[in-house]
């Protein structure tokens, strides 16, 4: 009943928080996106895009080692030294190869982008891995409010610049005032605060630990992205710009559902592990209620796709067909992004592995092909594609969880 309560509590404030992100998240972008021409939205998407693929090939695991671990103040320092490790080695690549990802995307503004992206990486590795626990301990009301502090400033200092300037870089440095307001938070309320007296015995366990992390993420990663990869470098910056912002407003307000399930779900699904029976019931009420918050958004955007071109613009026009696909890829995303919660507390990181490499590499197989003959619609059926195929994979293995003895999980 308590963890009932829990799941709740978690789902109004996260959803809250959510509904909110996306609200202001959509906003930002549309705003964005009348200011800026489609070319230089797509350059600020090559920059995003480098300092994603990066971020998730040295994925670490850390945070979910530390909601998996049930004493984790002794892991903090080690984490700590880890991350900051990390976003320094990032912060070098971005700066070593932003030349050439700029040629590789024929867009030459987005090498600047880069290089100031870099200051993304190396403030996120400072902050305090403690801040997990308002996840771990269930502290929604505390996650809510921190979250929404970073996102204010973030939109805020975006939008205002990007007016005044009128270039992408103005969002990039609305990305640097949120992480540093999120790094000066994490360390005025959140404790313990980490300290340089890591021991290696932990930073081995934790890398041990975060292997098929780091591998589901590369591959999580590669299928969220290789169309973007490959729409920039086929079809141009000002056609990744238009693809992007399609995506944006169909695929990620639909992703961010299962996310904030994930995020809730996980550290009760955790604390669930030896009641299959709960485990089961709780897992299809949140799939249930997935499916019923998905359903509207995904017919408003397939049956009037038109109305992001009249807030938009002409200029913006070529949107328009590609969003009822990209709406249907959204809706499965939102459906399969409720089983990451319950792989990742049975400690089965390997299921999501094995899906996302399924995922990823159906995508590769089809999107230069359908891009070639479809163009920008051609991505989107790659995707929705690569989505169709995965789903056996993810009810065998969800089926298989609650199929198996609880000694055996």
């Amino acid at each position: 009943m308590g963890y009932s309560k829990d799941i709740v509590s978690g789902i109004s404030w996260m959803g809250s928080l959510s509904i909110l992100t996306k609200l202001i998240g959509l906003l930002e972008i549309l705003i964005i996106a009348k200011l800026l021409l489609p070319a230089q939205f797509g350059a600020y998407g090559v920059a995003l895009l480098i300092l994603g693929i990066l971020e998730v090939l040295t994925e670490t695991g850390v945070n979910v080692f530390l909601l998996q671990e049930k004493k984790i103040n002794h892991y903090i320092s080690s984490a700590w030294i880890v991350s900051i490790l990390r976003g320094i080695f990032i912060t070098l690549i971005l700066i070593a190869i932003a030349p050439l990802v700029s040629d590789f995307f024929h867009s030459r503004e987005s090498q600047f982008l880069i290089y100031l992206i870099g200051a993304v990486a190396f403030l996120r590795g400072f902050i305090n891995p403690a801040i997990v626990k308002f996840q771990k301990e269930l502290f929604f009301i505390k996650d809510f409010w921190f979250r929404f502090i970073v996102l204010v400033v973030d939109t805020t200092v975006a939008i205002s610049l990007t007016y005044v300037l009128r270039t992408p870089v103005g969002i990039i440095i609305g990305l640097i005032a949120g992480v540093l307001t999120e790094l000066i938070l994490s360390f005025i309320i959140v404790s313990p605060r980490p300290g340089l007296d890591f021991k290696f015995s932990y930073i081995t366990k934790i890398f041990h630990r975060g292997k098929w992390i780091t591998a589901s993420g590369t591959f999580d990663y590669v299928f969220h992205n290789i169309d973007n990869i490959a729409v920039g470098r086929i079809l141009g910056p000002a056609a990744l710009g238009i693809y992007q912002l399609a995506y944006s407003v169909s695929v990620m307000p639909m992703t961010e559902i299962g996310k904030v399930f994930t995020h809730v779900t996980l550290p009760v699904f955790v604390k669930m592990h030896t009641s299959p029976l709960k485990l089961k019931t709780a897992f299809l009420r949140i799939f249930i209620i997935t499916l019923l918050i998905s359903v509207p958004i995904t017919l408003v955007l397939i049956f009037f796709p038109e109305i992001l071109v009249i807030i938009l613009g002409m200029k913006w026009s070529a949107v328009g067909p590609i969003l009822p696909v990209l709406a249907i890829v959204g809706f499965l995303k939102a459906l399969s992004g409720t089983t990451t919660g319950l792989f990742l507390s049975q400690k089965k990181q390997k299921c999501s592995t094995i899906v996302t490499f399924v995922n990823a590499l159906t995508l590769c197989a089809l999107i230069i092909p359908l891009i070639t003959v479809g163009g920008l619609f051609g991505a989107g059926l790659a995707g929705l594609s690569s989505m169709v195929i995965a789903i056996p994979f993810l009810i065998y293995y969800v089926y298989k969880i609650f199929s198996t003895p609880v000694n055996k999980i």
